[in-house]
């Protein structure tokens, strides 16, 4: 049956580097290629090489480097970029040859000047190009999902027989649905020859908020190679996280098969504070899996029940995804279970009434201010003249 894993295709150095201030440096690059190999990520797409000589050296270099991932460079369909992009991949363990052309009417009338047999002649010509340099080569329909469903069986069909052995059915404007992204995945896998034979992959965007959704959606839908990028960054409002869909299918495999992802999810946060680092572009703190709120607790009852058994509130472990421990956030929403449990671990045993007392005083203080510090703590134990108990 084969491996019974989602590939991970990470566009980070591409497609992430695209966001506004995000150019990183030829030595940046490496060091995330480096944390990209570290994640086990299947796919590391390294950039556009006929972009500048720049892109060039970068994907050249992290070709050489990289041992274990593949190393894919992007190309338009056109011979010249496709001749640029193999020099630059050439020497990779695992080259792979990325050739892309838009097959909406939106994009072929009033971007490419193309009509749809032209552009089939051109996917045609450049995929049998890119084949003939590199074994692997997978082909992206440029916004394929405002392109007409039977026109885009025929560019898939093609590009098949030209010898893609990965299509790419790009939501390249985050414009379409979860239901309707999995609804095309269904119809392409009933119309279009030969598609059996090769791996569907999903790459989405988040103008509206649903990457990660529509993501997933393609993995019911047949999607079995998903392109991502760290904190999902990426053009306007970035690409789905690469750490979202890791731990999706890591945390609820039931909803999808069993499937799962070869990604070592203890290096996610190391990744995403790396990759932030980096680029100058900060982590949401409420950034699911990644934000330093994805395991902060404040909420009285949430802290109780946390400290009771943390599954009350945690669907999985802070130390799955590279975080030390759960963060209990001491504010005026906390209870007088959370607050005797951060006074225990500073070294200070209260009995009952101590501890009513020195609730009162916490709470009369948290309305004041939206965090407390330990120094905080320790000042509302010694003012109050609590005397803790021998530990």
């Amino acid at each position: 049956m084969g491996d019974p894993a989602v590939k991970i295709f990470d566009t980070t150095l591409r497609d992430g580097e695209q966001s506004p201030g995000a150019t990183m440096t030829l030595d940046e690059k490496l060091q995330v290629a480096d944390l990209l190999v570290r994640l086990n990520v299947d796919i590391i797409e390294a950039g556009f090489p006929a972009a500048s000589p720049g892109d060039f050296s970068a994907v050249r270099d992290i070709a050489r480097r990289v041992k274990g991932s593949a190393v894919a460079a992007l190309a338009r369909a056109q011979i010249s970029d496709i001749d640029i992009a193999w020099d630059a991949i050439r020497e990779a363990e695992h080259p792979v040859l990325h050739v892309f052309l838009a097959t909406s009417d939106i994009h072929l009338q009033h971007k490419l000047h193309l009509s749809r047999e032209e552009a089939l002649q051109r996917i045609h010509s450049s995929v049998t190009h890119a084949h003939s340099l590199c074994p692997t080569v997978e082909f992206s329909a440029e916004d394929a999902t405002r392109s007409d469903c039977e026109y885009l069986s025929r560019v898939f069909a093609c590009a098949i027989r030209a010898g893609a052995s990965t299509i790419n059915v790009p939501d390249t404007v985050g414009y379409t649905y979860p239901t309707e992204y999995e609804a095309l995945f269904v119809y392409l896998r009933k119309h279009v020859p030969g598609i059996e034979n090769v791996t569907l992959s999903a790459h989405c965007h988040d103008d509206l908020g649903m990457a990660t959704a529509n993501t997933l959606a393609a993995i019911h839908g047949g999607a079995r190679q998903v392109e991502v990028t760290i904190n999902g960054i990426g053009e306007r409002a970035g690409n789905t996280a690469l750490e979202e869909i890791a731990m999706v299918l890591r945390t609820r495999p039931e909803l999808f098969g069993n499937l799962d992802t070869h990604i070592n999810t203890e290096e996610l946060l190391t990744a995403s504070q790396l990759v932030s680092s980096l680029t100058g572009i900060q982590v949401q703190p409420n950034k699911a899996i990644v934000g330093m709120n994805a395991f902060a607790h404040e909420a009285g009852i949430h802290q109780d029940g946390v400290l009771k058994n943390r599954m009350t509130y945690e669907i999985m472990t802070p130390q799955s995804v590279g975080w030390n421990a759960t963060n209990l956030v001491l504010g005026k929403h906390s209870g007088r279970h959370g607050l005797d449990a951060r006074l225990r671990e500073l070294g200070y045993r209260l009995d009952a009434e101590q501890l009513k007392s020195a609730y009162s005083r916490f709470i009369a203080l948290a309305d004041q201010k939206k965090h407390i510090s330990d120094a905080d703590l320790n000042y509302i134990i010694e003012s109050g003249k609590e005397t803790p108990a021998a530990i």
